[in-house]
């Protein structure tokens, strides 16, 4: 086996095992980004529900942070009517805000009807209303100190924990310094489950005269007005704003002691603690697997297309290189049949003429007849010589660009007869029949390079016939723009699988006809000369019928 298969074999081989690899190397790296974004989506399940819960949150938080501390605004001033009109403001903007009742409040000494008192202050209530959506109009008024009517222990209690905590705060006030955020929070807030009660803060001064007025430091004191705001509130109302929907199939709020709701083997779940006086409740997230599965293959889908792109590169480059492996070997090949081949077009003559040259100087005395013979046995493989190594010079001429096209007028019937007859004179078995159409008589070329192209697919036509075929037509016409030579032969014909590669240098079809030889330059050396006049060669083929050579060329006159 030679050298050149051995390494093509071993390299094919490598190549082989590198596609294994890669192939390996693909599935590995689906199975690992698969499973990274599994992980992925998973943990988002369970991190991204505070982005949820924030978004849900968020009207609560405005509700918190700016409607109610606007009661401070109206420094206890607010009467039925205005309050009114805030609990209307409020029960629209919020949902989650089921009822607002409303204490109309005030701050004098311990001589109070209803509410409570600490020495001799005393914080009382002059009326209670309440506002809703679902409560009429005449049933608004809970309790009214100036009309007969009790106040119920219900009504009273959310009003007696604020009041008590007020009194504490204003018994060891500092009055030097604004209230703090803390303490405003600490003792004007009062937030239990599902309610948040809100009293006005007093001024500084009002402080310092409520801790007058415990001490009994005033004999007459005034009336201090306090408003106090009770918010009833209902989780369920609040508007759940689903961030992440890919994510999250199911949203809901549920008491904290209800467990797991979904106890499904099926489905994934993650809850977060609702804040504030929502504290005893939770938002639950419930998605399936099946559904968290289509996002992980929505995410995936672009990391298998990247992967899959870049093993596409990889086959490329792999079958590039595959490629080049085979172009190198065809051309090893080409260029040791090249050289076996020429060797022996070279040495066959050499060796006649050898033979001859010996016949001759070893003859002691040698006839007229048999030095012609030997003379036109010596001029006749001289001419070989002198062919092959003029084609060999021609080729290397034409790539190298420094052939110039002649332009001369030739006469196509006398210029293709000329070249007949020599062949006939050749080739005594070889019929050769030619018709040059009327429409074109003379053409301007190069009667060197047309020569060569003639005789070129003649000597092919010869060679590729059967012994009992050797027939040929050169027709000459002319089509639009172009003039057309036609060689059509009866040979053996060209397989449809050879036809786009006999016209490549030094490539040979294997077969009978070409084993004494043939360095396979004929039909290249035709192409390169057609494409020097700016034309172009074509072929029609069928096996055991013949061919047709057509060459095309631009057509220049006078």
């Amino acid at each position: 086996m030679r050298a050149d298969r051995v390494d093509f074999q071993k390299n094919r081989l490598l190549i082989f095992l590198f596609l294994i690899l890669l192939s390996v190397s693909l599935i590995v790296a689906l199975g690992l980004g698969h499973n990274l974004v599994r992980r992925q989506v998973q943990s988002e399940f369970n991190s991204l529900k505070v982005d949820v819960l924030e978004s849900t949150m968020s009207s609560y938080e405005a509700f918190f942070q700016q409607s109610i501390p606007e009661i401070s605004y109206y420094q206890g001033f607010l009467d039925s009517l205005s309050a009114s009109r805030y609990a209307d403001t409020v029960l629209k903007k919020y949902p989650f805000v089921e009822t607002v009742t409303f204490y109309d409040s005030y701050v004098s000494d311990r001589n109070i009807n209803h509410g409570i008192a600490v020495r001799n202050l005393g914080i009382g209530i002059k009326s209670i209303y309440k506002f809703g959506k679902r409560i009429p109009l005449d049933s608004i008024v809970i309790y009214d100190s100036k009309k007969p009517g009790r106040l119920s222990l219900s009504n009273a209690d959310e009003f007696n924990n604020i009041g008590l905590k007020l009194a504490a705060f204003i018994e060891s006030a500092d009055t030097t310094k604004n209230v703090s955020n803390e303490v405003v929070f600490k003792i004007f807030y009062n937030i239990t489950s599902n309610r948040i009660s809100y009293m006005n803060v007093p001024r500084r001064q009002e402080i310092s005269a409520f801790q007058d007025i415990m001490n009994n430091r005033e004999k007459k004191p005034p009336v201090y007005e306090l408003d106090l705001f009770s918010f009833e509130l209902n989780p369920h109302k609040l508007k759940v704003t689903n961030r992440h929907p890919n994510l999250y199939q199911n949203i809901t709020i549920e008491e904290l002691s209800s467990g797991n709701i979904f106890d499904n083997p099926h489905y994934l779940n993650t809850s977060m603690p609702l804040p504030g006086a929502f504290s005893a409740y939770k938002l639950y997230f419930t998605s399936s697997k099946l559904f968290l599965e289509k996002e992980v293959n929505r995410r995936f889908l672009p990391i298998a297309f990247g992967v899959f792109f870049i093993y596409a590169i990889m086959i490329i480059i792999t079958f590039l290189i595959y490629r080049n492996f085979r172009m190198s070997r065809k051309l090893f090949k080409l260029q040791y049949d090249f050289v076996n081949n020429l060797t022996h077009e070279f040495k066959t003559p050499v060796s006649v003429i050898k033979i001859a040259g010996n016949n001759i100087r070893s003859a002691h005395d040698l006839s007229l007849a048999e030095l012609q013979h030997y003379g036109k046995i010596l001029d006749e493989e001289a001419d070989k010589l002198n062919e092959l190594m003029n084609k060999l010079l021609s080729f290397t001429q034409i790539e190298n660009k420094t052939i110039h096209i002649k332009e001369v007028e030739i006469e196509l019937e006398e210029f293709s007869q000329n070249i007949i007859n020599g062949y006939e004179l050749k080739y005594p078995d070889y019929k050769i029949d030619l018709d040059v159409k009327r429409s074109v008589k003379t053409f301007l070329s190069d009667p060197v390079l047309l020569t060569s192209i003639y005789q070129n697919l003649i000597e092919n036509a010869y060679k590729y016939s059967n012994p009992n075929l050797k027939y040929l037509k050169i027709t000459v016409s002319k089509k639009k723009k172009n003039i057309v030579f036609s060689f059509k032969d009866k040979g053996i014909g060209i397989e449809k699988k050879e036809i786009n590669n006999i016209f490549k240098k030094f490539y040979r079809i294997e077969s009978q006809y070409n084993q004494q030889g043939s360095i396979g330059l004929g039909l290249a050396f035709c192409k390169e000369l057609v494409n020097l006049m700016k034309g172009d060669i074509t072929v029609n083929s069928k096996i055991g019928t013949g061919s047709e050579f057509i060459v095309e060329l631009p057509y220049i006159s006078k």
